[in-house]
């Protein structure tokens, strides 16, 4: 099994360009995932958000979670649990309207900070969108334009935490699924593993580096590549031992973003084009009842739907 790809892309500026585009391309089309370095964000931050992440959970998460667990007997389970996933999470929204500041719950520090870092983040993404459409032979700025509706894009991160699980073999950290969206960007932990995708039909572990930010393709360019990439099932497998933290931002279409494969990458002449022509709201919608299953069956049922709606998505 080749290793997990790691992009460096410091190198997009020096004559390692080439092999740096072609190594995003491989893990594009191979993997669904890779992991990025010299990303352009700095250490110090990432430090900080990873300690304030901590602490949160500390002060205000890790009680709860206990009293749930409690209160569901899950210490104690004797068979697989297929309904809940042994996670503690909250949401927090950038755009197109953030409401980290209506967040009481977290320190003023803490939001400041996670301003900042989605900041950086949404760049970072802009950036990668650009890296994938002169991969894939679309003009400069394709991608994000797509993803803009007449809103802009949606953004957001979910912060979670995996605290240590006694029965990891009958609970999930999170079930596997592929992600609905865009382009997700991973700050994980790096002393806590967990994290695997599905390749080549065996599990594959996503190798904590530390500062470094994990990139996955979800859904929606699947569909607009007509399939070149694909967005990968993942999943997070409880540990016996640490906490494992999570900062999993999305940067998604606008809810009303026509999403359908691009013209350039639809052949001519051939019925080649196998992904429906949806408006993403209506995806995210089917989506949020059928996460845990596999996507293909999604994107027939978008299929069936855009042939009925075929005149309102023309009016968007």
């Amino acid at each position: 099994m080749a290793n997990f790809p790691v992009v460096d892309l410091g190198n997009l500026n020096t004559e390692e360009r080439g092999a740096t585009m072609e190594m995003i391309k491989d893990a594009c089309e191979n993997w669904g995932f890779f992991e990025v370095v010299n990303h352009g964000i700095s250490i110090e931050l990432m430090d900080t958000v990873e300690r304030l992440t901590k602490e949160h959970y500390k002060k205000t998460m890790e009680q709860r979670f206990k009293e749930m667990v409690a209160t569901k007997g899950l210490e104690s389970v004797q068979s697989e649990i297929n309904d809940l996933d042994w996670e503690s999470t909250f949401f927090l929204r950038h755009l197109p309207v953030s409401n980290v500041s209506d967040n009481t719950e977290l320190d003023e520090d803490y939001r400041k900070v996670m301003k900042q870092f989605a900041a950086e983040l949404e760049k970072l993404a802009e950036n990668l969108l650009d890296l994938l459409c002169e991969n894939l032979g679309l003009e400069k700025g394709y991608l994000k334009k797509v993803f803009y509706g007449s809103k802009g894009p949606n953004f957001g991160t979910k912060v979670s935490n995996y605290p240590p699980c006694p029965t990891p073999d009958l609970i999930k950290g999170l079930r596997a699924h592929t992600d609905a969206g865009g382009i997700i960007l991973l700050f994980q932990d790096d002393k806590v593993s967990g994290l695997q995708l599905l390749k080549d039909d065996q599990w594959i572990d996503v190798p904590p580096m530390r500062h470094s930010i994990v990139i996955n393709l979800g859904d929606q360019l699947e569909v607009i590549t007509n399939g070149k990439y694909k967005s990968v099932l993942h999943r997070v497998i409880a540990q016996t031992d640490g906490t494992r933290m999570s900062l999993a931002s999305f940067y998604n279409p606008g809810d009303d973003a026509v999403i359908s494969p691009a013209p350039a990458l639809v052949k001519e002449n051939e019925t080649s084009q196998v992904y429906p022509k949806f408006v993403f709201d209506d995806y995210m919608k089917l989506y949020a009842g059928l996460k845990f299953q596999a996507k293909e069956p999604r994107f027939e049922a978008m299929k069936a739907t855009s042939s009925v709606d075929a005149g309102a998505i023309a009016t968007v």
